[in-house]
């Protein structure tokens, strides 16, 4: 088996997967008990909390746990909405989103809020003179994620957070899903951060809100004490704590992994040129991530010809509920592109002689698929 969707979810560190069983059998008690079980309980899991908070920079107390980053986009943005909508219904985002972001959007906008989407650069990045433009004194929130999970499009964080900074009533979001493990973010001019364990080799169904601790949101559930008030649920300490282990590997060597992961990119990138195959993810985008288009052959026909020959990759995001790529429309105004659209994205656990293969297959796949086309014409 090739995989080559690590950007849709990642394995399970074995590691991680014992530190979860470990905890399941060992730490019965509900946090929230007073008897010694919970008391236990607890104390593990304030201490993976601290653990998670001092690789990210933030506070213990500005972490929520959630059941992965489609909960923690959902809470980050109607949160603020709701608590906040006295101030004003303007909203700025990017059509790069993740569907957990732009749905929950379009549900604000039935309730009468404002989304206005931000300019790009060629290279898909925010164009930051056109977001000045775009804020206004009734602008209650920015969404913007760090890398586009489709075109792996790095977008410059610390300086959007700066511009927001300007307007006091506007807070910051952005889905950090696609950074974790694979680079260090600085989260000094972010006011909430999304992200999921599953795509750095941690369990599935736990993520995590960063919220900065003088933010009040309004709650998505409501009912039962928890980690924070701002998530009620019985906290889920073999998740929790198996999570601070996956994210403490993840930061292990990481420049190391980066150089590899780039290494492979480029052949990547090379082999497929030669190959004519059309590329769409930026020069500068994160190496993890490469979007390709193959024009007259469906993604998911190309998807499923490599799936024979057990290769995995993906048409686009995994949550995403459009034909087209929206996110390779915007980049590259072209709507083959869009519709043709495939995504690779690799991992430090990737091999050259993997990448080989499925270079193979792909060309191979791509021009018999082009003959029966020939035929059916």
């Amino acid at each position: 088996m090739i995989y080559l969707d690590y950007s849709a979810t990642t394995p399970v560190e074995e590691s991680v997967l014992n530190s979860y069983i470990e905890t399941t059998k060992k730490i019965i008690g509900n946090p929230n008990s007073l008897h010694k079980l919970g008391v236990d309980a607890k104390r593990l899991i304030d201490r993976a909390t601290s653990q998670i908070a001092t690789i990210l920079g933030v506070k213990p107390n500005e972490i929520i746990y959630t059941s992965g980053a489609s909960e923690a986009n959902n809470t980050a943005i109607k949160g603020i909405c709701l608590k906040y909508q006295n101030r004003g219904k303007h909203i700025i985002t990017t059509p790069l989103e993740h569907s957990s972001i732009i749905e929950p959007l379009n549900y604000l906008k039935e309730l009468g809020f404002e989304i206005e989407y931000v300019n790009l650069t060629p290279s898909g990045k925010v164009d930051l003179k056109d977001l000045e433009k775009k804020l206004r004194e009734d602008t209650i929130l920015v969404t913007i994620a760090s890398i586009s999970s489709e075109l792996g499009i790095i977008q410059p964080v610390n300086e959007i957070g700066k511009i927001v900074k300007k307007y006091p009533k506007a807070f910051f979001h952005s889905d950090i899903t696609q950074s974790m493990g694979k680079e260090k973010i600085d989260l000094t001019n972010v006011d909430l951060a999304s992200f999921s364990a599953q795509k750095f080799y941690g369990m599935k169904g736990i993520g995590a809100l960063i919220k900065k601790e003088n933010i009040v949101i309004e709650p998505l559930i409501h009912g039962g004490k928890s980690t924070t008030k701002d998530r009620s649920g019985t906290p889920a300490t073999p998740l929790i704590v198996s999570t601070a282990k996956a994210l403490r590997l993840a930061y292990e060597n990481i420049e190391e992994k980066e150089n590899k992961v780039r290494k492979l990119n480029d052949y990547l990138r090379e082999e497929l040129t030669k190959e004519n195959i059309t590329i769409n993810s930026p020069i500068d985008a994160i190496p993890n991530i490469l979007n390709i288009s193959i024009e007259n052959i469906k993604p998911e026909t190309m998807l499923h010809a490599l799936e024979e020959k057990e290769i995995y990759i993906s048409t686009k995001t995994a949550c995403s509920t459009s034909n087209a790529s929206l996110a390779v429309l915007a980049l590259t105004k072209d709507t083959t592109k869009a519709s043709h659209s495939l995504r690779i994205s690799i991992s430090y656990k990737t091999t050259k002689e993997e990448l080989d293969i499925f270079i193979k297959e792909l060309i191979h796949a791509r021009n018999e698929l082009n003959k029966l086309y020939v035929k059916k014409d």
